[in-house]
């Protein structure tokens, strides 16, 4: 993809499950230049009820708080923001309502995204904070509703993982009325270890020369250790120990008055600790440093990279394309002709935004992954495996993008599956189908000879393909598939015209 200037100024927005974020920048000379950031504690995972909506008290929290932020950044003159939500966002159901008034308020698209995609940006922000250094490092960030553990080395990830569990979480599940003792330390202790334990052996055997911690349970274990003076700032196995003894002696969260423990991270202190404790034991830590940057800085450097030729959107695709044994060549074929075809209808189809490119560009090179797992109905194991892998750079909103272009392009067009999309991508991606479809159609022959130069003109839901006179006689079943092109699209509510 062409490489876009970067913005002067660009944002990143977190949606956490405990507190919203906003960090702002500038960006000059390769360098990002935080000039403001914003912090509000909304407890969105405390607002999820047992059957998994959003309470409406939660919704105006968060709503109030987005407000601001969309005031604090029309006020910058945020050129580029990308926003997040995670853990909360993710479990909660029927959040397209909420959604929709998150994305008024701020003024900015909400990316869900998934854990294994939260864990890549946590780590891409602490790489970029914190001092290189040689060998590979743990880094661990504990949400309001997830904890992340990374071991990668430079600004790559060699292993990641989210688990299902987090300071909010664990401190109503164990700590909700305040008591603080030592069976249900014990208690949340083990439940942490449960949910540490699958990994264990995995992050053992890779092993790590130095662990960090991001994010706000970690950075305030940090700053209370260091005002006891217990530390220098970084967090050791003995420090943690004696912090969770002083914790219940106190015996309530209401007595917690301890220099560096403000009254807002309180309730939620304590089930971090626990987290924090058991990671410490299962992965026998002796020290973790503690971090400046988290997801929110991931985000910003991310997003330099999505403008630059850093995507990691793009070697997602690579790496999809390795895995499932994709012919490179047929590939480049397909997504050629299909680019070819948006430049020549984006103007009447709306489809002009980089984005529409791009996911078309990425459709073109994974249409056949789905032949790694059987060729019958491979269309639709390719939509499958693409809405279900963990795709890193790839929000949860874009994989479902581009599994339903990939699903569509061949066979009986259903545009069913495109309701649920946020629009306007569920009438776009009816266009990126087609355009894939006829794409692929006519390089069926996986011939290595170039195609001729096809033109194609779109009005409303009509297309007109023309070809060279005389070549769609040469070629006899490249013409009976475009009749049955035809039908099929007619089905669709399109009309083609071979010309």
């Amino acid at each position: 993809m062409a490489r876009s200037r970067i913005p002067d100024v660009i944002a990143a927005v977190d949606l956490g499950s405990n507190s919203f974020h906003m960090i702002v920048a500038r960006y000059s000379h390769g360098q990002l230049i935080v000039v403001d950031r914003l912090r509000e504690m909304v407890r969105l995972a405390a607002g999820l009820d047992e059957q998994g909506r959003l309470e409406r008290n939660a919704i105006e929290r968060a709503i109030d708080c987005l407000e601001r932020f969309g005031q604090r950044l029309r006020d910058m003159k945020a050129e580029s923001v990308r926003v997040v939500g995670t853990n909360t966002l993710r479990r909660a159901r029927r959040k397209g309502a909420f959604l929709d008034r998150a994305r008024s308020a701020l003024g900015h698209p909400i990316e869900v995204i998934s854990g294994i995609e939260e864990a890549r940006l946590v780590y891409l922000g602490v790489a970029h904070t914190t001092p290189s250094e040689a060998g590979p490092r743990l880094v661990t960030d504990i949400g309001g509703g997830s904890t992340e553990l990374i071991i990668g080395e430079g600004l790559q990830t060699t292993k990641l993982e989210s688990l299902h569990m987090g300071c909010v979480s664990m401190s109503g599940r164990f700590f909700a009325d305040g008591s603080i003792t030592e069976k249900r330390m014990k208690r949340a202790r083990l439940a942490a270890r449960l949910e540490l334990e699958p990994v264990q052996v995995a992050f053992k055997s890779l092993g790590w020369e130095g662990a960090v911690g991001s994010s706000g349970t970690i950075r305030t274990v940090g700053e209370v250790l260091r005002a006891r003076g217990h530390t220098d700032g970084a967090i050791t196995a003995p420090a943690l120990e004696s912090l969770i003894e002083h914790c219940v002696r106190a015996g309530d969260i209401s007595r917690l008055k301890m220099p560096g423990l403000t009254e807002e991270r309180a309730p939620v202190f304590i089930g971090g600790l626990a987290i924090l404790a058991e990671i410490f034991a299962v992965l026998e830590l002796q020290t973790m440093r503690v971090a400046e940057g988290a997801l929110r800085e991931g985000l910003l450097y991310d997003l330099v990279g999505r403008l630059t030729d850093e995507d990691a959107r793009v070697r997602s695709v690579r790496a999809m394309q390795a895995r499932y044994h994709v012919d490179v060549a047929q590939a480049e074929r397909v997504e050629a002709t299909a680019l070819n075809f948006v430049s020549q209808v984006h103007s009447e189809w709306d489809l002009a935004d980089s984005f529409a490119e791009a996911v078309l560009s990425w459709a073109g090179r994974l249409h056949e992954i789905g032949l790694d797992v059987s060729h019958s109905h491979y269309q639709k194991h390719g939509a499958y495996l693409l809405e279900h892998a963990d795709m890193p750079g790839f929000p949860q909103e874009e994989q479902r993008i581009l599994a339903c272009i990939v699903g569509g392009h061949r066979r009986k067009v259903h545009f069913e599956q495109l309701e649920d999309l946020t629009p306007p991508w569920h009438l776009k991606a009816e266009y990126l189908i087609v355009l894939l479809r006829l794409a692929v159609l006519l390089h069926r022959g996986r011939s290595a000879i170039a195609l001729p130069h096809i033109g194609l003109q779109a009005k409303g839901r009509t297309l007109e393909l023309a070809f060279p006179k005389g070549w769609l006689d040469e070629h006899p079943l490249t013409a009976a598939d475009l009749e049955s092109e035809i039908d099929y699209l007619k089905a669709a509510g399109f009309k083609l015209k071979v010309l």
